[in-house]
């Protein structure tokens, strides 16, 4: 018996008859038998790999075979045009077996959702903030919605696992697990990833193996109304048989069909209107997605363009919904044609075949690359592709090092933020408005395994809600929990929506000069305490920070001559550990990694002659003229900071950028050694980042957390002990140059 015909008779009869498909793809096939067994599972496939019908159909078959009614399935993805691209797919195949889908979020109307409410669909897709707000809405009653949840597909699970919107999500998910009455089926949905085996473990959050099923037993007096005993003895029979065969959760990902090799080439064209002239005149007559780091950039590339008489649409995060459906669509159904957009196109919303995609300098990380280029390649026969056009000096490195990882095979882990002790005392609040009030009592049973911090002494948790209490921020009358004074004015406003909202926004900065935004940037740009003002090139120049306004997430900035100390990497933007290492290999090859023009290919052997003395897995302590030395670490920004802070006495001044620690004034090159030995590279020394004291005060709810209690989650988020003992391990080599080719 084969792997379909495990499936229910209909899901069989309409993938062969009403989708005319001859066959399953491998991962189709593959997350069959664990999906149906009720295993929690982390489905993975590159971009258009048919992960969604892969869980779907499976699921369906479950809803049709045990059977389940009502509201069984939580389909969420991280944005909202994702949710609406989804919509009419996924409600065409549920409707092919009889059952209805619906989506949830900010921009459906009430009356709409009130609908809902009295009639549940089978499937609803929602974001995590909306699931917070139907919670703790009076509007809804929750216990009934529900009542009869089963299974939980996460789409793009990568997009939320690395942030706080992650450690919201599985929050979310312990407290439906208890209103439902029982444990729920978590799948996840994503492309590639550096570390599956860890981010399903994450996902499952020790469900199934270490779960008490009943822990949720008699928890929603409605759960197992319409099975009886039964079918709540069947529910928990079923959790406990995943468990006890140890196979509670899996990653699914078979080999996929090796196609034609991507095509992946880097150019070298020094500003936007040359790289506007390129794409305007290269693969004329084809459909191109040019990727921007920036609004701003998305803006300006789209006029250079429209003024060649490229036919351009753009997509970002500041149109209206109406103009970005309509973008979209346009582009969907044209052909020689260019959309430009941000981020908000990396994910899987459909805008038709491409044959093209052009990415503007580099983004940060081979998972995104991997999803932008997996938009490509879709016709048999034709192969995935993408060309970077590199505008500017500092993204040149960058660039060609993402590219060194690529062609390693490298794909960074997703990392869960660690210690969100913020994110519980959010869920104490959520839970209070939810539930009308909670003793102290109640709590643990909400939050199960307190995700994230299941290590952390209940004692601590405890000072938490004491501290919350003293401040006013809860208030108790006669044992059960409420809103206090002081919370209510500070997240009360707008029906709490600061309680929700909050996780919506990425972890960046605007920056502007005056009123006029000139581009973003990531939060760590301005997060380290340094002398002066800290320095970032954007738009072609550099600037001069003035003020960061960290509730708003807003940076004001003024023009300076001021220039990193190095002129290859932007002085101001931390860049990973392992892409800086990844320079130094890049400069050290003799050969570019992917196919570079020629133009590239000078500027990469001028970059490599400047370098000469560079190997990897090394730093250079280099001593130049004029009383200055340089320690070449290649350890990225973060990782330099909390050098250069340890080594802060060594000189009259010690700053860092990605590549290079600098030393000012009169420095003794052999105390400096032993000085980095001792307060460095020895086992025993310990690294700190000098944190920025409004940054650290302005983490999300942390008016919520005694003052040591924030210090301590910060510092663990800025942990930076794996690098410091990968660097531990290379060698530290001196010498002297007259003059500084470096600078």
């Amino acid at each position: 018996m084969s792997n379909f015909d495990l499936l229910h008779p209909a899901i069989q009869h309409h993938i062969v008859n009403s989708l005319g498909w001859r066959s399953l793809r491998p991962l189709q096939s593959a997350a069959i038998p664990p999906i149906l067994g009720g295993e929690h599972a982390i489905l993975l496939a590159p971009t258009a790999g048919g992960k969604t019908e892969a869980a779907v159909f499976p699921v369906l078959s479950r809803m049709l075979t045990e059977p389940w009614d009502g509201l069984s399935v939580l389909y969420i993805c991280p944005i909202k045009a994702l949710l609406n691209n989804l919509e009419p797919r996924l409600d065409h195949y549920a409707g092919l077996v009889g059952r209805r889908v619906a989506r949830w979020h900010g921009d459906v109307s009430p009356a709409r959702k009130a609908k809902l409410v009295a009639e549940p669909p089978d499937l609803l897709l929602t974001t995590p903030e909306s699931l917070e707000v139907t919670l703790i809405s009076r509007r809804v009653d929750h216990w009934r919605l529900f009542a009869a949840l089963r299974c939980v597909i996460v789409d793009e699970i990568h997009a939320f696992a690395g942030d706080d919107r992650g450690w919201h999500l599985l929050y979310l998910l312990e407290r439906l697990s208890r209103i439902a009455g029982r444990e729920l089926q978590r799948l996840g949905l994503s492309a590639t990833v550096g570390n599956p085996e860890q981010l399903c473990d994450w996902l499952a959050g020790g469900a199934g193996a270490n779960a008490n099923p009943d822990a949720y037993a008699d928890a929603n007096p409605d759960a197992n109304a319409e099975g009886g005993a039964d079918a709540a003895a069947s529910n928990h029979a079923w959790v406990r048989a995943g468990a006890g065969a140890g196979s509670s959760h899996r990653v699914i990902n078979p080999p996929t069909e090796v196609g034609p090799a991507p095509e992946v080439e880097l150019d070298w064209v020094g500003n936007l209107r040359n790289a506007a002239l390129v794409i305007s005149r290269l693969h004329r007559g084809e459909k191109r997605l040019v990727f921007c780091d920036s609004r701003a950039r998305v803006e300006e590339l789209a006029v250079e363009l429209r003024a060649l008489g490229v036919n351009t649409f753009v997509s970002h995060s500041c149109l209206s919904l109406e103009e970005r459906r309509a973008a979209e669509m346009a582009f969907s159904q044209g052909q020689d044609c260019v959309i430009v957009a941000t981020s908000t196109l990396e994910l899987g919303i459909d805008v038709g075949d491409l044959d093209r995609v052009i990415q503007i300098d580099a983004q940060g990380t081979v998972a995104s690359f991997l999803q932008r280029i997996g938009r490509t390649g879709r016709r048999a026969g034709t192969a995935r592709n993408c060309l970077f056009l590199i505008t500017k000096e500092e993204a040149f490195l960058p660039a060609a090092a993402l590219l060194q990882l690529w062609s390693e095979g490298f794909v960074e882990p997703i990392e869960p933020p660690a210690l969100p002790l913020h994110l519980f005392a959010q869920q104490i609040m959520g839970l209070t408005l939810q539930e009308s009030g909670m003793t102290a009592a109640d709590w643990p049973t909400w939050l199960g395994r307190r995700p994230g911090l299941e290590r952390v002494e209940l004692g601590l948790l405890a000072q938490i809600l004491d501290f919350m209490h003293a401040t006013e921020i809860l208030h108790a009358d006669q044992g059960l929990m409420g809103i206090g004074q002081s919370g209510e004015r500070q997240f009360g406003a707008k029906h709490f929506m600061a309680l929700f909202s909050v996780f919506v926004s990425p972890p960046s900065v605007k920056v502007f000069h005056g009123r006029q935004e000139i581009g973003e940037v990531h939060q760590s740009t301005f997060i380290l305490r340094e002398e002066g003002p800290a320095v970032l090139t954007l738009a072609g120049r550099s600037w001069a920070t003035k003020y960061v306004d960290w509730p708003r997430h807003k940076a004001y900035v003024e023009p300076t001559e001021l220039r990193g100390r190095s002129q290859w990497l932007s002085a101001g933007q931390p860049l990973q550990f392992a892409l800086c290492q990844a320079v130094a290999r890049v400069l050290a090859r003799d050969d570019p990694p992917v196919a570079f023009s020629r133009r590239a290919l000078e500027h990469m052997d001028g970059l490599r002659e400047v370098f000469d003395w560079v190997e990897p897995g090394k730093t250079f302590l280099i001593a130049y003229a004029h009383d200055s030395l340089l320690w070449w670490t290649f350890s990225g920004r973060l990782m330099n900071a909390a050098i250069a802070n340890a080594l802060a006495g060594e000189a009259s001044k010690v700053s860092a950028d990605n590549l290079a620690i600098s030393f000012s004034g009169t420095v003794d090159l052999e105390s400096l050694k032993d000085a980095i030995a001792e307060k460095v590279l020895s086992e025993h020394a310990e690294l700190k980042l000098p944190l920025d004291e409004d940054f650290i005060a302005e983490l999300k709810f942390s008016e919520c957390l005694p003052p040591a209690m924030r210090e301590l989650e910060i510092a663990a988020r800025y942990d930076c002990s794996e690098s410091i003992a990968v660097l531990r391990h290379q060698p530290l080599e001196t010498f002297f140059v007259s003059t500084q080719r470096t600078r």
